[in-house]
């Protein structure tokens, strides 16, 4: 079961002005199952991605990257097309050829450009695509535009998820309300750059392409890149922000202005909120973990942290076992790969509890006070380094024998 994740009310997920879905059953994986999701897209909005930095990346991430580059010359993206059950990735020359394929089979559908199609899969590595059944799936999902919404759309890209993940914004720019709907999906094979996730997120605010660019990648740096459920980065990881341009607000075309620091933090939030609903949903999740660093000398030595106690599987365990061996969380600090770090000016945190002190045991540390802690379904670790005012905060979760079982009998 999730840990305190709330399953999103369908009449609260906003629609978007300029965007609209359909979601079909392709039998891709599995029967009686949505399998199948398009996303329609008005002429003249911005489209920008993040995407895996896994040298051996799915079929669909190379082609998204080519459509997405072409697309600044002038072409626009129109649609989104995403399958599961299936990842498209391991399979070669036939996997890309297939990639292309459903391009232009929904390309023909909608009467647009293959190049105006961004392709998107998740679900088994190394197997080709059932593109019977994935063709025979298209005319069912292209009549079904605009008879699904942003639930069914959170349905439809789910894995080994329990339960959709998605969310709603709505902001003041210019005076006028601008709107924020977002899907994620991920359960397992979740660390950054980015995690074998999915996320689209869709606005009605006018954003100029330089800045969704760059707004895009830091939303992505300070969600999904900030989340690890076991150390594994995906082939098929990409997230997607889609601005319609349909709302009466005025352009965003800059970020240091109060509606620019507006929209961009309510973009962050949003983002922030369905990376957090990943970890929660993490495969055999019991617990939901913050990390917080602090006292770096930039953030980059505090991430580094961070993912050292993030993707231990010793620390990771003893949050499953509410067991305060809390000297696993120093090791992985001592391994995060800073040459000169002081170990003798390191305190340890756990909620409110301080453990470690100028790197040793506190000697007013009780250990029925970090039991206490340990028992809790959310937790938050805080490591002072004392060397500097940077600062990371990342997401986590324990590792339980629910993680092995649903791996194991992943393909079965």
């Amino acid at each position: 079961m999730p840990v305190n994740l709330a399953l999103p009310a369908p009449e609260a997920l906003l629609n978007i002005a300029g965007l609209e879905i359909g979601v079909a059953e392709a039998g891709i994986r599995k029967k009686d199952r949505k399998d199948l999701l398009v996303m329609r897209i008005a002429d003249g909005a911005q489209v920008a991605g993040v995407f895996t930095l896994n040298r051996f990346c799915a079929a669909p991430v190379t082609v998204c990257r080519e459509h997405l580059a072409a697309s600044k010359g002038g072409t626009g993206i129109r649609a989104l097309l995403v399958n599961t059950g299936n990842a498209n990735a391991g399979t070669g020359a036939e996997g890309m050829a297939n990639c292309r394929a459903t391009c232009e089979a929904l390309a023909r559908e909608l009467g647009i450009e293959p190049g105006q199609v961004l392709p998107f899969s998740t679900g088994v590595i190394m197997e080709q695509l059932p593109m019977d059944r994935l063709l025979g799936g298209l005319p069912n999902v292209t009549r079904a535009i605009g008879k699904h919404a942003w639930f069914d759309a959170a349905q439809a890209i789910m894995t080994t998820d329990t339960q959709p993940k998605a969310a709603s914004r709505t902001v003041q720019v210019g005076g006028h309300a601008v709107t924020l709907t977002g899907i994620a999906k991920g359960a397992g094979m979740i660390k950054p750059n980015m995690a074998t996730m999915l996320g689209f997120v869709a606005t009605d605010a006018t954003v100029s392409r330089h800045v969704l660019d760059a707004l895009t990648q830091k939303a992505a740096d300070r969600s999904f890149n900030s989340i690890t459920v076991d150390g594994d980065t995906s082939t098929n990881d990409s997230f997607i922000v889609i601005a319609t341009g349909k709302s009466a607000a005025p352009a965003i075309t800059g970020l240091h202005t109060p509606d620019g620091k507006a929209f961009a933090n309510a973009l962050i939030e949003l983002s922030i909120e369905l990376a957090q609903a990943i970890v929660r949903d993490g495969e055999g999740a019991t617990k939901f973990i913050t990390i917080e660093v602090e006292g770096g000398r930039d953030e980059d030595e505090c991430r580094k942290v961070g993912y050292a106690i993030g993707h231990s599987p010793l620390v990771k365990t003893a949050f499953f076992a509410s067991d305060p061996n809390l000297g696993r969380i120093l090791a992985a600090v001592g391994y995060a790969g800073i040459a000169d770090l002081d170990q003798t000016r390191i305190d340890l945190y756990l909620d409110d509890v301080l453990v470690a002190k100028s790197g040793g045991r506190n000697p007013d540390y009780h250990e029925e006070d970090g039991q206490r802690v340990m028992q809790q379904a959310e937790i938050t670790v805080r490591v002072v380094l004392n060397r500097g005012d940077a600062r990371r905060t990342l997401w986590t979760c324990d590792l339980s024998h629910d993680y092995v079982s649903i791996n194991a009998d992943y393909r079965s």
